[in-house]
C-alpha cells in the first residue's frame, strides 16, 4: 500500500478536477457550483457561494473512484433521478429504490441501491486488506452536495471524542480507515421469556452478524480536515453485511456470500433493506442500520456490532453532542388488528424470523432538519398496559402524552435513573446504545408499491 504527501494529492486531483469540469457535465470548476453554501471556517471554504478546495477536491477523488470500478459517479448538476415530492428522498446519489412492501411480492420488503467505494481497512496487526462502503452524510455543506448525500453538521462534534476514527489516501484516493469489520459471524437470536408485560424481549441471548475492532467507527474524518462522513462498510472478503438482503429468502445459509448480486463490486454498487418507522405522526420513514454500540440492537436490526461507537458525544443529551435521540419500544403490538399500522416493538422484531418484522421504531425530525445526525441515541419506552391497549407509537408528542398518563413508562433497561437534558423529552431516559441510522426517504402512501431508478444490479 501507498502513500503520499496528502498536499500532493490534493493540488493534483484538484486539477484534474477542475480540467474535468471544464467540459462534458457542465461544471466550470469551484465558482460554477451553483447553490452550494460553503462550511464557514471548515478547510479554507471560500465564502457562501463556492465550495472549499480541499472539499472539491475530496469529491472529485471519491467520484473519479466510482467511476474506475465500473459505477456511475454521482453528478450535482445533472443528477441521473430526478425524485419528485412525493418521493421525498432526502439522498439524492441512490441509484434505485423499490418502494414496495408487500413482502409475499418482494419478500426483503423495500430496499434502495447505493453507490459503493472500495477502500482499505486496517487490521488489528496492521496489515490492510480491501473494503467496501457507502457514504450516506457529510458534515461539510458543499461535500455533501457534490457526493450528492445528507449535510449534517452536528456529526463534527464527534471529533476529540474518540468515538470518529481517522483516514488516510491512497495514491489513487482511496480512503484507508483505521479500523476493520468481521463480517463472518452467523447472526443469532434467542427471544426472552415473559416478565410482567414483557415478552421475547430483551433477548436472552444474542450473536451480531457482524462485529468491529476497537478502532472501527462509520464517524470518518477525512484526512487533513474537520470534516466528517458517515461512511459504512457493507462487505470484504470476511463477508457482506446482514441488511444486503439475500435474493434466496429469509435463509441464514449464505447470509455472508460475496457472490450476492445485490453486492455488485464491478457495478460499485449495493442494494440495502431499508426499514420503516413513524416520524411525526407519518409512517414510511425509510432508513438503514448500518452499526451500533450494542450487541443487542446490532443482532435485532442486522447491524454491525462496533463498540467505539459508545465514545460519542453524548447519550441522553439533545440537542448537544452528535447524536439524536429516537424511541423504541420494547414491548409493542405483536399482531395486527387490521387498522392499517402494522405492528411495533422491539418485541415484534425479537420473535419474528430475520429479515421479516423490523422494530419500526420513532423518529423526531427529518434529515432536513439542521440539528439532524445519523447517530440515533436509543430512548426505548415500556407499555404498562396489555397489548390489546397498546396503539402504535407515530410521534414523539404522542409518546410524551402516553408517558404522563402512565401508559408508557422508561423501559426497565435504561442505563440513566432519570431524564437529561433532552429537549425532545423530559420524561423518557436513555439507554446508552447508540444506533447507525441514515434516513433515505420519507414517501407519500401514493408511492408505496413503485419503484425509480434502477434499484437492482
Amino acid at each position: 500500500m501507498r502513500k503520499v504527501n496528502l498536499l500532493l494529492v490534493a493540488f493534483l486531483s484538484l486539477g484534474v478536477f477542475l480540467t474535468s469540469c471544464d467540459g462534458e457535465d457542465g461544471t466550470d470548476g469551484t465558482d460554477g457550483i451553483d447553490g452550494v453554501d460553503g462550511q464557514d471556517g471548515a478547510d479554507g471554504a471560500d465564502g457562501e457561494d463556492g465550495v472549499s478546495p480541499m472539499m472539491v477536491n475530496a469529491a472529485e477523488l471519491l467520484l473519479a473512484s466510482i467511476e474506475a470500478d465500473g459505477g456511475v459517479p454521482y453528478n450535482a448538476e445533472n443528477p441521473v433521478l430526478d425524485f419528485t415530492n412525493a418521493q421525498n428522498v432526502f439522498l439524492p446519489s441512490v441509484l434505485g429504490i423499490d418502494f414496495r412492501i408487500d413482502r409475499n411480492v418482494v419478500p426483503a420488503g423495500p430496499t434502495a441501491r447505493f453507490p459503493m467505494f472500495q477502500g482499505w481497512e486496517t487490521l488489528p496487526n496492521g496489515d490492510t486488506r480491501e473494503g467496501y462502503y457507502v457514504i450516506t452524510e457529510a458534515s461539510d455543506r458543499g461535500l455533501a452536495r457534490l457526493l450528492g448525500v445528507i449535510y449534517a453538521p452536528r456529526m463534527a462534534d464527534a471529533i476529540g471524542s474518540n468515538g470518529e476514527q481517522n483516514s488516510e489516501w491512497t495514491d489513487d484516493g482511496r480512503l484507508i480507515f483505521e479500523g476493520s469489520v468481521d463480517f463472518s459471524p452467523t447472526r443469532s437470536i434467542t427471544a426472552g421469556g415473559a416478565d410482567g408485560q414483557l415478552f421475547g424481549f430483551p433477548p436472552a441471548a444474542v450473536t451480531p452478524g457482524a462485529v468491529a475492532d476497537e478502532n472501527w467507527s462509520s464517524y470518518v474524518v477525512l484526512p487533513g480536515t474537520d470534516v466528517v462522513i458517515n461512511a459504512q462498510l457493507v462487505a470484504n472478503s470476511t463477508g457482506i453485511h446482514d441488511r444486503i438482503p439475500n435474493p434466496n429468502g429469509n435463509s441464514q445459509a449464505d447470509e455472508d456470500d460475496l457472490n450476492n448480486p445485490n453486492l455488485s463490486i464491478s457495478q460499485a454498487s449495493v442494494v440495502m433493506q431499508l426499514l420503516d418507522g413513524w416520524q411525526d405522526g407519518k409512517p414510511y420513514y425509510f432508513h438503514i442500520v448500518t452499526d451500533t454500540s450494542d450487541p443487542g440492537p446490532a443482532t435485532i436490526e442486522l447491524g454491525v456490532y462496533a463498540p467505539k461507537l459508545a465514545n460519542l458525544p453524548t447519550f441522553g443529551l439533545f440537542p448537544g453532542g452528535s447524536m439524536l435521540p429516537f424511541s423504541p419500544t420494547a414491548n409493542g403490538r405483536t399482531t395486527d388488528n387490521g387498522d392499517g399500522f402494522g405492528v411495533q416493538g422491539l418485541n415484534s422484531a425479537t420473535l419474528s424470523d430475520r429479515q421479516v418484522q423490523d422494530p419500526t421504531n420513532t423518529f423526531p425530525i427529518d434529515p432536513r432538519d439542521p440539528s439532524y445526525a445519523p447517530m440515533w441515541d436509543a430512548h426505548i419506552t415500556e407499555f404498562t398496559v396489555p397489548e390489546a391497549e397498546r396503539p402504535i407509537l407515530r410521534s414523539f408528542d404522542q409518546i410524551n402524552e402516553l408517558l404522563a398518563d402512565g401508559t408508557l413508562v422508561p423501559f426497565r433497561g435504561n442505563a440513566n435513573p432519570g431524564p437529561l437534558a433532552n429537549s425532545l423529552s423530559d420524561l423518557l431516559t436513555a439507554t446508552g446504545a447508540i444506533i447507525n441510522c441514515p434516513v433515505i426517504t420519507q414517501p407519500d402512501a401514493s408511492v408505496i408499491g413503485t419503484q425509480i431508478g434502477s434499484p437492482r444490479n
